[in-house]
């Protein structure tokens, strides 16, 4: 199997608080028509949550939060590792019902892919997934879901750096002069 490159520094996408508001919410209009309603928003942490925060104002659910690192060394490979994932109690809360999984990009799916078998290991209802963006690109993994109806990306990008205003340490980068001067003037 043929290796994706990754993307390299140069090829930056840079993205604005607005942009990312309007695909959620482009996506949450989609979750909403749903047969079988979110019962729960599964936020995926770093990059997830802001996604899920925007989401849960269309959809009015509550969040749960896990986190998902990654090993990279010569005897696992590249494989995901829970860094927090749900108690015992939360785990009894979702059992049955339906979840949405929030998280800011579909590049490699091994994120998502992770999360969907962990889920469904524990017995959950429908899984959907909402992804600002997917990455079109060759995945390294495979989500076990109904894709053309429980899988809603914002855009569909090449395999470009993306850069999101959260990750920033210069917001200016984000901002266009418009915007810059707005803020000046108005607060």
């Amino acid at each position: 199997k043929k290796k994706n490159k990754p993307p390299t520094m140069t090829n930056k996408y840079y993205v604005t608080y607005q942009t990312v508001h309007y695909l959620i919410e482009e996506s949450a209009k989609k979750v909403k028509n749903l047969r079988n309603k979110p019962d729960y928003i599964l936020a995926i942490g770093g990059g997830g949550f802001i996604p899920a925060r925007i989401l849960r104002s269309y959809l009015k659910i509550p969040i749960i939060a896990v986190g998902i690192s990654f090993y990279n060394d010569l005897i696992h490979g590249i494989s995901p590792k829970k860094t927090q994932w749900l108690d015992e109690i939360n785990l009894d809360l979702i059992k049955g019902k339906n979840i949405v999984i929030a998280d800011e990009i579909d590049d490699s799916r091994t994120t998502l892919s992770f999360c969907v078998d962990e889920l469904k290991k524990n017995k959950v209802g429908e899984i959907s997934i909402v992804v600002i963006h997917n990455k079109k690109k060759e995945k390294e993994a495979c989500l076990d879901i109904n894709m053309e109806k429980n899988y809603f990306s914002g855009a569909e990008i090449d395999d470009l750096w993306v850069v999101y205003p959260w990750e920033s340490t210069n917001i200016k980068k984000h901002m266009t002069e418009k915007e810059i001067k707005v803020i000046k003037e108005n607060g």
